[in-house]
């Protein structure tokens, strides 16, 4: 189906599957998303909100960020999630949040770590002890990415969650910084946990597919040395976290959360062109290798994806030609040397 306005695309990101509603409506749980502000934070509150307003239960679904967008806010508001501001850098906002059944921990920096590493590491592997400590009574499902993996072969199916982490770059280095104290904590105080290694989530105001998008809209060229990728629609990826929360164990499960498909860049240009009337033309070839995550497991514990890669496809072209609005912020997933 596709998708023509605002309105109607986060409605379409926040609605929760029947499985997922059941799901929160067993577990019964009160739920905590922590550095909700970001761009899949609002959906996924929003969307833990109408699973537990579908079955008439009043379970508190609190997000917590900074929120340096006021948009944000008023936008959770409306949909009945409680929100608060506050800096999960500081210990006293930490320690006077109340306990939670579910932490949902959303907290991470990527862009901007080259020209400041040392922000990007004390996010990612400095929050995290913080949170368990102070959530050790809670489940968590923590995200993570798939960039803690090596780049694989394109013929292979991807990074399987027991594959050895070989991060290329800084940002990648304290994404497995994140992960370790997670770990830590959460055996030495024995927190059930889930890891979740996402790439890469997309709807139609960002994303890879819109990257693309834009680019064969106004027939600039496309490089091809990341010839192939994974995404996942964000609607889909929102249901799968919310019914990891009853797959937590101690030590962490982890999961990699992404499409079951590896995704050719050039066929999907191609496919681009045709939707939109555009000519497309490439720069040089696919490298042997790419970022590659297998989601098998994630796919058999918390079921398959119901958006493909071809109605993304067509959703994307259809909002990047009729002037959809765009977040700006590219996904730059054809950096092949982890510098972000």
């Amino acid at each position: 189906m596709l998708i023509s306005t605002t309105n109607a695309l986060e409605e379409s990101l926040s609605q929760p599957h029947e499985s997922t509603i059941e799901v929160l409506r067993q577990s019964g749980g009160d739920i905590l998303l922590l550095g909700a502000g970001g761009k899949m934070g609002t959906s996924l509150a929003t969307m833990a909100r109408r699973a537990f307003d579908a079955v008439g239960l009043a379970n508190r679904v609190l997000a917590v960020s900074r929120f340096s967008d006021s948009s944000a806010t008023r936008s959770l508001s409306r949909s009945g999630v409680e929100t608060l501001q506050g800096d999960l850098f500081d210990s006293c906002f930490v320690n006077s949040l109340p306990e939670f059944d579910y932490v949902i921990y959303m907290v991470g920096q990527k862009f901007g770590t080259s020209t400041a590493p040392e922000a990007t590491w004390a996010t990612n592997a400095f929050i995290p002890g913080i949170i368990c400590q102070k959530f050790a009574n809670s489940n968590i499902a923590s995200f993570s990415t798939g960039n803690v993996y090596p780049l694989v072969g394109i013929d292979s199916r991807g990074s399987k969650e027991s594959d050895a982490l070989l991060p290329m770059g800084e940002y990648a280095m304290s994404a497995v910084a994140r992960e370790r104290v997670l770990q830590y904590f959460c055996q030495s105080l024995d927190i059930p946990a889930v890891i979740l290694r996402l790439n890469y989530s997309t709807e139609l105001r960002y994303g890879v597919l819109v990257d693309l998008a834009r680019r064969v809209f106004c027939e600039e060229p496309i490089p091809l040395s990341t010839g192939y990728f994974n995404c996942i629609w964000q609607g889909d990826a929102n249901n799968m976290t919310l019914r990891s929360l009853t797959h937590v164990s101690s030590p962490p499960r982890v999961l990699n959360l992404t499409g079951p498909e590896t995704i050719s860049c050039r066929d999907v240009c191609l496919r681009f062109g045709e939707l939109m009337g555009r000519e497309v033309t490439f720069l040089g070839s696919e490298e042997p290798t790419a970022l590659l995550s297998d989601s098998a497991v994630a796919c058999q514990l918390l079921g398959d994806p119901l958006v493909n890669i071809n109605e993304m496809i067509e959703r994307t072209a259809h909002w990047v030609a009729n002037s959809g609005e765009f977040l700006d912020a590219p996904t730059h997933f054809e950096v092949r040397d982890g510098k972000f």
